[in-house]
């Protein structure tokens, strides 16, 4: 039997992971800002979309190279992937692959319309 072997996922898509910062507002409140961490290439999919209430969401799985845990270049929930003006909030993060040669963001956008 042959065995059939997945070809690498197209990461054509330049993104800039993104991590919060917050810092306090002098009213015992915090103001959240966004560091740029470094540039990966990846692969953006769409898995699904609503619109309702003035809100436009759509959900994507973004598959980018893997990195070891730890790496400030692993991509993490609550940080975020942009892509020019387009901002997508990551929601979790696994290897996709057997090998973890590969990770997938699942991650959504909003977009006020």
């Amino acid at each position: 039997m042959k065995r059939t072997v997945k070809p690498p996922p197209h990461r054509n898509r330049q993104l800039i992971l993104e991590a919060p910062l917050q810092t306090a507002d002098g009213a015992g409140g915090f103001i959240t800002t966004w560091q740029a961490l470094g540039v990966l290439w990846g692969a953006v999919a769409l898995r699904s979309g609503r619109e309702g209430a003035g809100l436009s969401q759509t959900r994507l799985r973004i598959t980018l190279r893997a990195a070891p845990v730890g790496s400030a270049m692993r991509p993490a929930p609550n940080q975020r992937l942009r892509e020019g003006t387009r901002l997508y909030l990551i929601d979790s993060v696994h290897e996709s692959d057997a090998g973890a040669r590969y990770l997938t963001c699942l991650a959504h956008e909003e977009v006020v319309t």
